[in-house]
């Protein structure tokens, strides 16, 4: 990330989700993957405690959000998304690095996600991260024409 988009992101808003975002996560959701979360699955995240958090630029536009289970020592990312516009701007990165600040936060000693195959670019990412492949989820994500694609497990250690 450069300087200015390092001083662009200090004048951004960072803070947690709610329901009354659920519209606009959705929105995004939609926008950014081929087999979308649905409100619900949304909503119950945010009823049963996870921790989720929205990223909006200095004028309120939704520019990404995670989202984090807690289980015993072990955070679970369960979804992260950059809107298109701005992905390849450090944004995830910064999404990443707060999920992880939040993982530890709570006294989390790894994180752990799961990510298609075919999602390489978020594979990249997550390597050049320090996330590492400890296994497989055979047929875990719905696919094209009814078919199911495999989940990568990956963890890093905090």
């Amino acid at each position: 990330m450069t300087q200015r988009q390092q001083w662009d992101l200090a004048r951004f808003v960072y803070e947690p989700m709610h329901q009354a975002d659920l519209d606009e996560v959705v929105k995004l959701e939609h926008s950014v993957y081929p087999h979308p979360w649905t409100r619900t699955n949304f909503s119950d995240s945010l009823k049963h405690g996870y921790h989720a958090w929205v990223l909006r630029s200095p004028s309120r536009e939704l520019l990404g959000y995670f989202l984090v289970m807690a289980v015993l020592d072990e955070a679970h990312l369960l979804n992260v998304a950059v809107a298109a516009p701005w992905q390849g701007k450090g944004l995830g990165r910064f999404l990443l690095n707060q999920s992880v600040a939040c993982a530890r936060g709570l006294g989390m000693e790894s994180m752990l996600l799961e990510v298609r195959p075919s999602n390489q670019r978020a594979l990249d990412i997550y390597r050049r991260y320090g996330f590492a492949e400890i296994g497989r989820r055979k047929g875990y994500y719905p696919a094209a024409d009814g078919k199911r694609e495999d989940a990568i497990v990956m963890r890093i250690l905090l």
